[in-house]
């Protein structure tokens, strides 16, 4: 009973803090207070806000719970959440606007506007077009980790890494979602117009619309003075303040920042094939193509459950089903803290948004199911049980799958080094760099903001654990698995980490740090070296780098990593020792290659 009660005063509370916003005596919004803050309540959500638009004009828009649940400031119908990949379709509609224009043909390889863009093979090279990019069937998976981990603000950064990102399917074979490529979008709309894609988006798109409120940069929202705070959900029922991520270069992909008040205008403009009060906005040939299926996801069929729910395609930045026998047109977006969706029934004439201050949250699903099946007069369905049991039976299933996985870790085992030798730099062109460090007794991987904790598995595999600034080790994923590799010589030379499932494990080259070395120590190493009749000069320049030079052969910077050991800067694989005799003369150089180690006598001078 005491539970009851508490759980009728929780209600209660929550609705109270339902916002008025645009709404009317349609009965067909009756009790949604009640039915919403069950939903905040049940899925443990800071907040949330909803519109709905029926052909022209919005007819119910409101914000529950809170933007700010700390300090319980309210959501409102003007509060902005990260609407995270429902920012494709803004940008596909750039290309669109562009295509009328005859400035780009969708069927053309993409790199007669991108010479510049290189993809892992000549078949991508020569064949991949924006149409493959706008659709998601390039043959390249995600590929996330990439940007998201090995953070950039340089588009120009990320696109010099695709070369090296393997694709996991021939292209048109199979639909894979690929931010990378509406990132390229982007770049071919400012190419072509020689404006930045966020002033794109703001003068071709949220200015005609009057999206007076939305933005497309972290700094721009944070100075709004009705922002939402991202939250997460630990531990089953805990809400925890998450920090906003900053998705820097990829903003085309997912950056914009909006509120239900103003993605309702953008939802109008869509169900009237392009126009706002009667002004086209984005063409009516593109609009058509658009929430029309480019490509097949999967095969969609419909369950004995949801007869009436079937299809699953994708068209230019939105997604295509049926839901319930009606044709719907709709896109997700996720984005640390936040959930949104936005979908609308071009027969219908009917468009909803969702927003919502939670991670990886179904909230925007649910909320949208539920007035999707009011506004189209369909018969009840209680998505909330329903999802939420759904989500239950998942959980228990993995929990049950967790139990029952053998493990194959090797006891007792050790690592093949002291930790202090697998520290350094680790680079892969097609991600980016990180470090390992040595802390105490344990090995940390750093990678821009994000901090790591490798426990030992077995022999050199040790599994990664996120690092909370505020919380500490997170132990509750131990999925992630690191190798490290050493060369023929011994040492430590790579790190392997699955960071793409569908592709083999990517490969980290390790680079030394360069360690301080006095102008004076650099001196004991100056001279000439003599190996089977050839010379080694060993000399600096302004006394405190070290070279060194072999007729016929470039100048190579010497650069510290040890005692008495020097890399050779930007040659992986090459270094070379000195060794001292008694007295602590040097006197020789061992030049370490792959292909073996040669011994060079120091000459008398």
């Amino acid at each position: 009973m005491k539970n009851i009660v508490a759980l009728l005063l929780c209600l209660l509370t929550i609705s109270s803090f339902a916002q008025k916003g645009k709404t009317s005596e349609d009965k067909r919004f009756a009790g949604l207070d009640t039915a919403f803050a069950r939903v905040l309540n049940e899925w443990h959500a800071a907040g949330f806000a909803v519109a709905v638009v029926e052909k022209n004009k919005v007819v119910y828009a409101k914000g529950f719970g809170y933007r700010d649940y700390e300090n319980k400031i309210p959501v409102t119908t003007n509060t902005l959440f990260a609407i995270g990949s429902c920012t494709k379709a803004f940008t596909a509609s750039l290309l669109g606007m562009l295509n009328k224009d005859g400035k780009v043909d969708f069927d053309k390889p993409v790199r007669n506007y991108l010479p510049e863009l290189k993809f892992y093979n000549d078949e991508l090279n020569d064949h991949v077009t924006l149409r493959d990019m706008m659709c998601h069937r390039t043959g390249l998976p995600r590929h996330d980790y990439s940007w998201y981990l090995f953070q950039t603000h340089s588009m120009d950064t990320l696109m010099h890494r695709i070369q090296f990102l393997k694709p996991s399917a021939d292209i048109r074979q199979i639909w894979q979602y690929n931010n990378f490529m509406f990132m390229l979008q982007g770049m071919v709309a400012e190419k072509i117009t020689g404006k930045s894609w966020e002033d794109n988006i703001r003068q071709k798109i949220f200015q005609p619309l009057g999206m007076d409120s939305s933005d497309v940069t972290l700094a721009e929202w944070e100075k709004s003075s009705d922002a939402a705070f991202g939250y997460d959900v630990v531990h089953d029922s805990i809400i925890k303040k998450m920090d906003y991520y900053d998705i820097a270069a990829m903003s085309p992909a997912g950056s914009i920042n909006s509120s239900v008040n103003d993605m309702a205008k953008w939802l109008v403009t869509w169900i009237h094939g392009g126009k706002y009060n009667g002004k086209e906005i984005i063409p009516a040939s593109y609009t058509t193509q658009a929430m029309s299926s480019q490509m097949v996801i999967g095969a969609g069929l419909p369950s004995k459950e949801e007869p009436d729910i079937f299809l699953s395609n994708y068209g230019f930045g939105w997604f295509i089903d049926s839901y319930r026998g009606h044709y719907r047109v709709n896109h997700g977006g996720n984005i640390d803290g936040f959930s949104a969706n936005t979908c609308f029934f071009p027969s219908d004439s009917i468009g909803i948004v969702v927003l919502a201050n939670q991670n990886g949250s179904p909230v925007p699903s649910i909320i949208r199911n539920i007035i999707t099946d009011r506004m189209l007069g369909l018969k009840y369905l209680d998505w909330q049980s329903k999802l939420k049991r759904t989500a239950d039976s998942a959980k228990v299933k993995q929990i049950e799958a967790l139990r029952s996985i053998v493990s194959d870790q090797k006891q007792n085992t050790k690592t093949s080094h002291e930790l202090k030798s697998y520290e350094g730099s680790y680079s892969n062109p097609g991600y980016g760099i990180f470090d390992i460090i040595l802390k105490n007794d344990s090995l940390l991987f750093s990678a821009g903001a994000k901090l790591f904790w490798l426990r030992h598995y077995h022999y050199d595999v040790f599994t990664a654990f996120f690092v909370d600034p505020k919380d500490g080790v997170d132990t509750s994923d131990a999925s992630t698995k690191m190798q490290f590799h050493t060369n023929i010589h011994g040492d430590i030379e790579s790190a392997s980490i699955n960071l793409e499932p569908s592709v083999e494990p990517i490969v980290f080259t390790r680079t030394l740090k360069a360690r301080e070395i006095s102008k004076d120590s650099l001196q004991a190493y100056v001279g000439n070296y003599e190996i089977s009749g050839v010379n080694i000069r060993i000399y600096t320049k302004g006394g405190d780098i070290l070279y060194m030079f072999v007729t016929g052969q470039p100048e190579y910077e010497l650069v510290p990593i040890e005692n008495d050991k020097f890399s050779l800067k930007n040659l992986n694989g090459f270094s070379v020792q000195f060794n001292r005799n008694e007295k602590g003369e040097v006197i020789e150089m061992l030049s370490i290659q792959p292909n073996g180690t040669f011994r060079a006598i120091r000459k008398n001078e």
